[in-house]
């Protein structure tokens, strides 16, 4: 009989450091759920499937929004440009957001999730499955609308803990 070897707890701390040294792209989930609107900046997002075209996105178990995503049958995803730092730091905030969004400018999509103003490029996406993820809500969502308003904009990137953009192009 093989003995399996013990497995060390990983410490959550250093998982997370681990983990910040793979960049992101920095996105902000929107939901509208009723009349209320909100919005959080994610880099746990990516894109899951072509045919369907499908997206991944973890929200956080004590996220204020993880409630809305509990129920929403819709939301939206907006990748951020360079220059759209502030936003990713409106969003990263935790706690509820006031109403418009904290101030910031938005129009309804398709499906009617906020898309913010500027964004590098948007989707409108249904809500296809939810899964449990540890501490996590794994939401998966059909892209059904989706478009790439400003195609020479620089990316807004996360690494190791801090905002970046692209550098040179190896």
């Amino acid at each position: 009989m093989a003995q399996e070897a013990a497995v060390a707890e990983i410490d959550s701390r250093e998982f997370r450091n681990w983990g910040g040294h793979f960049a992101t792209g920095v996105t902000v989930l929107t939901v509208r759920v009723g009349n209320t609107v909100r919005g959080m900046t994610a880099n746990a997002f990516c894109s899951l499937s072509l045919h369907p075209p499908l997206v991944l996105v973890c929200i956080q178990h004590g996220a204020s929004m993880h409630p809305m995503f509990e129920v929403t049958e819709t939301f939206g995803v907006n990748i951020l440009a360079s220059d759209q730092k502030p936003l990713a730091e409106i969003f990263a905030q935790h706690g509820e957001h006031h109403e418009p969004m904290a101030g910031v400018p938005f129009r309804d999509g398709p499906l009617g999730a906020p898309i913010l103003e500027g964004a590098m490029g948007w989707a409108q996406c249904r809500v296809e499955d939810r899964y449990a993820g540890g501490d996590h809500m794994i939401v998966v969502g059909r892209v059904e609308e989706m478009e790439i308003e400003r195609p020479d904009a620089a990316p807004l990137l996360f690494y190791a803990g801090t905002y970046r953009s692209t550098g040179s192009v190896l």
